[in-house]
């Protein structure tokens, strides 16, 4: 019972940040909005034969998607049915992780989650089943890795991509992505086709992600924000800035992720 999290052995850390386990009963809220992260996923649900994601809106339309599935990165924050979320399971891709995995150009996963069988057919369905028959967390997990391992086709990304990610991760605050790219040797249309099909996403929406996150690990701790000053840190234009890019990624203001944290900073209780 509980979370569990390990990181993969080498060379398999080099594409996969996480995995991790949850088994627990039902959350008291129905919903949660999970923040984006700069890596793609995998979900497995090992207590339902589906997953299920919801639109930010009123309705709260239904997509349902199969029991094991791969997407992302996501691009703004997401609503999930907390009652799915008992017995669950995943990975944390790195930039390129998940295309090393999948063979797919990273944009697909963004567009929409992929059925996990849609790709490996019999072995994901069987990888599930034996998931299903491990009662305990670190075995799964271990059996997880294994069946990552054998199917990671382990390439390199594009030295040029690699230099990016590098650059941006270091300094997310300052970052300016046409220097960045001359360094590269790159023209701007060949540099940003190549980093989104390995990273998913371009390489500006990629830095302006990883400054939001910055701003949420910075502040997520603490009893009260200035939000000028962290703008300012931040590298924001001004607070408006910093209040559009909440909106832009998490979907709603500041103040509001303040209030609304629960105990995982990337998961917001909602209803």
């Amino acid at each position: 019972m509980g979370n569990h999290v390990v990181v993969p052995a080498p060379p398999l850390d080099a594409l996969v940040a996480r995995l991790w386990d949850w088994d627990a009963p039902p959350a008291a809220h129905h919903y949660e909005r999970v923040l984006p992260v700069p890596g793609a996923a995998l979900i497995i649900n090992l207590h339902e034969n589906e997953t299920r994601i919801y639109s930010d809106d009123p309705e709260r339309r239904c997509i349902r998607s199969a029991a094991s599935v791969i997407g992302g990165p996501c691009l703004r924050s997401q609503i999930i049915d907390t009652a799915e979320q008992v017995r669950v399971m995943g990975v944390v891709f790195r930039p390129g992780g998940a295309h090393a995995l999948t063979g797919e150009n990273h944009e697909a996963l963004v567009a929409q989650d992929i059925g996990l069988e849609d790709i490996f057919g019999s072995s994901a369905h069987a990888l599930r089943e034996r998931l299903l028959d491990t009662p305990r967390a670190q075995e799964r997990l271990a059996l997880l890795e294994h069946w990552l391992l054998g199917h990671m086709r382990m390439p390199r990304l594009a030295p040029e991509v690699l230099y990016a990610l590098g650059e941006i991760g270091a300094r997310p605050q300052v970052t300016r992505i046409g220097p960045l790219v001359r360094d590269t040797g790159l023209s701007e249309y060949r540099f940003g086709r190549l980093f989104r099909r390995q990273v998913g996403m371009g390489p500006k929406r990629y830095a302006r992600l990883l400054r939001f996150r910055s701003v949420v690990d910075a502040v997520y701790h603490s009893a009260a924000v200035d939000w000028s000053a962290v703008a300012f840190d931040g590298g924001y234009g001004d607070q408006a800035h910093l209040v559009h890019e909440f909106r832009e990624f998490a979907g709603m203001t500041p103040t509001a992720f303040m209030a609304a944290r629960g105990p995982y900073p990337n998961h917001l209780p909602l209803d």
